[in-house]
């Protein structure tokens, strides 16, 4: 138990709330703390040869402004792989969707049968309907090229 007497507080004017960030700017501290800080958000001037950062106001060295220009490059760079990979991803689905529908075509208007475009054997819904041979795509495509270049 502690003999300090409590003191009332008088709350009917509602709560008194002090922005800490005002109270670092009046003492002459920048709002945010530079150990927080992630410098993001920099300035370049050519005139004093100098870099700062607008956040927390205080000059970045040269080293790690260098460092940030090189992960936001990075981050850039890895996103741009990331979309082009699920773009070629998406070209390959479109592809197979699109062959998919011309051969449903030919088997749905049942007059014509798609062929084989290499032994031009014609090819029935139920040549297929118990399961097909699979073989790799890569594979494939190099021994196609393979037999190409020796015509």
């Amino acid at each position: 138990m502690s003999d300090v007497p409590i003191d009332p507080q008088d709350f009917t004017g509602g709560l008194k709330v002090v922005d800490i960030g005002d109270l670092r700017v009046a003492r002459g501290w920048s709002r945010r703390p530079a150990v927080t800080c992630r410098h993001l958000n920099m300035t370049y001037d050519d005139k004093e040869r100098r870099i700062w950062c607008s956040d927390c106001e205080t000059e970045v060295e040269p080293y790690d402004a260098f460092k940030v220009v090189c992960e936001n490059i990075d981050t850039a760079t890895k996103r741009l792989k990331r979309r082009e990979a699920s773009l070629k991803e998406a070209e390959q689905f479109a592809l197979r969707s699109r062959a998919a529908k011309v051969m449903d075509g030919f088997w749905r208007g049942r007059s014509l049968a798609p062929l084989c475009p290499h032994c031009n054997e014609a090819l029935l819904p139920e040549d297929v309907v118990n399961g097909l041979a699979g073989s790799n795509p890569d594979w494939v495509r190099r021994l196609r090229k393979k037999h190409r270049e020796r015509k």
